[in-house]
């Protein structure tokens, strides 16, 4: 049987029509879009109520999805609740320093908020299983990959220091799941190298030297700040924000947050810390203390 080819167009049109009836039904802010079409493709451009990064969440949301999961369970639940995938939402404060949501519970020892992501979708990890006592796990994750329990986590905080965290929640943990965190911090610490890398020890009078305010530019943000942080280290941030700690390599030489590629060096002249150079593969710059 031949169709004759008004058929055929005719059929294409009726279902070019209903497809995008099907999308301006489902996706009204998308319908109203207006278009472009570059080499051949369409290119459509959301305006109206169509949030400015739709497609992607917004990245606020993320930051503040990882940022309230150290300390806040009911804020959490809020934005979770509402859309279950931010469980696994992961941040760059700064440097490459990334963290997830279930990261920065796990490292603060927020065992309430980890079950909660969990039950969410989030992606536990071996720091996520060595703050929650899971002996069992973490020794068999150490066994088939050997030399994993050197691996730092966010913030350059280790795989013991995660153990340790543990604790914090003790009040509200079982007999069981005390022992278990137990015998997952006397197994991390018989290996001798889960404390992660060692650094030199900066005492508060050299740590006094490096205290201030440093610009590299006019313009009210291009700048760092060393200041203390709530572990008592040094730490390097955008001025007057917070930034991650610096961890001591030589003489006026630090790492930043465990990072392996981002230094941080200061120049002295007769003892008094005259700048700061900030080093990372791509970029370099060097500010004066103020």
């Amino acid at each position: 049987m031949k169709i004759s080819n008004n058929i055929v167009q005719g059929r294409r049109n009726l279902l070019k029509t209903s497809a995008l009836g099907i999308l301006g039904m489902s996706m009204p802010n998308l319908a109203l879009a207006h278009s472009k079409t570059f080499s051949g493709y369409h290119e459509y451009i959301p305006y109206g109520d169509v949030p400015k990064h739709f497609p992607n969440i917004d990245p606020e949301i993320i930051s503040e999805v990882v940022g309230k999961s150290h300390s806040n369970l009911e804020r959490v639940k809020e934005l979770v609740d509402q859309r279950p995938e931010l469980a696994r939402s992961v941040w760059e404060w700064r440097f490459g320093d990334f963290e997830s949501a279930i990261g920065a519970a796990s490292h603060v020892g927020r065992r309430d908020i980890v079950q909660y992501l969990i039950s969410k979708g989030a992606r536990p990890t071996i720091f996520t299983f060595a703050m929650m006592g899971a002996h069992d796990t973490v020794k068999s994750m150490v066994e088939f990959f050997p030399g994993i329990q050197k691996t730092m986590g966010p913030h350059g905080i280790s795989l013991l220091d995660h153990a340790y965290f543990g604790e914090r929640m003790k009040d509200k943990m079982s007999a069981q799941e005390i022992d278990n965190l137990k015998k997952t911090v006397d197994y991390l610490e018989s290996l001798g190298d889960a404390a992660g890398e060692k650094y030199l020890d900066v005492d508060p009078e050299e740590q006094k030297r490096y205290l201030g305010d440093y610009k590299y530019g006019d313009g009210a943000n291009e700048g760092f700040s060393v200041q203390l942080n709530m572990r008592n280290l040094l730490s390097l941030a955008p001025i007057g924000g917070f930034g991650g700690s610096l961890y001591k390599l030589a003489e006026n030489k630090f790492i930043y947050n465990g990072a392996p590629s981002v230094m941080v060096s200061f120049e002295s002249e007769k003892d008094n810390i005259k700048s700061l150079k900030v080093s990372t593969p791509e970029v370099e710059v060097t500010a004066l203390k103020i």
